[in-house]
């Protein structure tokens, strides 16, 4: 099939570890089975991934503890680590209800003030890094305002970097004072809207092919993975901040609604093409492909209990150094 007009796309094409593990997790979920790494060349072959780094990316994702390799004969397979899943069940279920509300507000400012000398700029550049993790911004070079209760978390960040000459206070802004230095300027609430406004502009036009069933299984799981990693930048770069400090035209809900229906719409057939790229190499492995959408991957996430990750999976450790670099760039 074809559609009227051309599918949105990603600005760059993503990184191919990033992608091979964005796809597992959204169709190999608690398999233990591992699938042979000419399926996966073949997988990634629907994104321009060439062979040599499809096969590139899973050595160095074995190699990093995010993927299982095995060997039977000449057939080299990976597989999803132990305890992986349940990470993966958590951060999906954050992607799919992140934006969907914005938290209420006590009127309370987290702030921390802080001197670091010029000599020891690496310790000054991983402190802003961690602060922007915590979702604060800086209203000025050493004083970063965050509307969340973050004291504690800051505190121990401080003391983990050894930085003694700085200040955690939980303090309320006291009114009438310009609009220059109110710790709300601090974000740019304005440019995360148009990003959300764009976002929605840019893939609500799927909606129309896919009530028009113009969307083929090849195309329906490159946009849902496109789309996923898309999506999931947005809790990363959003401080979250309460409903009283957002405008009144705020398109965040509206994004999160377009994310969430498409992400569901597409799951089947992108789950097709999933299985016929793993048909061709190993036709008993084909049916074990599924996917999941909102309202399954909340109910898993309900059933976790006491299994939800406590960080210390390579997966999560490798993520949270992503975010930190990421964070650095910024």
């Amino acid at each position: 099939m074809t559609t009227t007009g051309a599918l949105p796309r990603s600005q760059s094409g993503p990184e191919p570890q990033l992608l091979l593990t964005s796809l597992l997790g959204d169709f190999w979920y608690w398999r233990d089975e591992h699938i042979p790494a000419t399926a996966l060349v073949r997988l990634l072959a629907d994104f321009g991934v060439t062979a040599d780094g499809a096969r590139a990316a899973m050595r160095r994702l074995a190699a990093r503890g995010l993927l299982v390799v095995s060997r039977h004969g000449r057939t080299t397979a990976y597989g999803i680590p132990p305890r992986t899943s349940e990470v993966v069940i958590e951060r999906t279920h954050q992607m799919l209800s992140f934006g969907a509300s914005a938290p209420e507000w006590d009127g309370w400012w987290t702030v921390v003030g802080f001197s670091v000398p010029e000599q020891a700029r690496g310790v000054r550049t991983t402190l802003r890094s961690r602060l922007r993790l915590l979702s604060f911004a800086a209203l000025y070079d050493g004083f970063w305002v965050c509307p969340h209760d973050r004291g504690e978390q800051a505190r121990h960040m401080l003391a983990e970097l050894g930085v003694d000459t700085a200040t955690v206070l939980r303090c309320a802004e006291v009114p009438g004072g310009g609009e220059q230095g109110c710790p709300r300027s601090a974000f740019d609430v304005a440019g995360l809207n148009k990003e959300y406004q764009t976002f929605a502009e840019r893939y609500e036009p799927l909606l129309r092919n896919l009530d028009a069933g113009l969307i083929d299984p090849a195309q329906a799981l490159r946009m849902r993975t496109e789309l996923r990693m898309d999506w999931r930048r947005f809790p990363e770069i959003d401080p979250g901040l309460p409903a009283q400090l957002l405008p009144q035209d705020w398109h965040r809900p509206h994004a999160q609604q377009v994310f969430v229906r498409i992400y569901d719409l597409l799951g089947p057939l992108a789950e097709e093409r999933f299985r016929q790229i793993v048909g061709t190499v190993t036709p008993e492995l084909a049916d074990l492909v599924t996917h999941h959408d909102s309202v399954s991957v909340a109910k898993l996430y309900a059933e976790l209990g006491d299994r939800r990750p406590h960080g210390d999976t390579p997966f999560e450790q490798a993520a949270e150094a992503r975010r930190l670099e990421e964070a650095r760039r910024s």
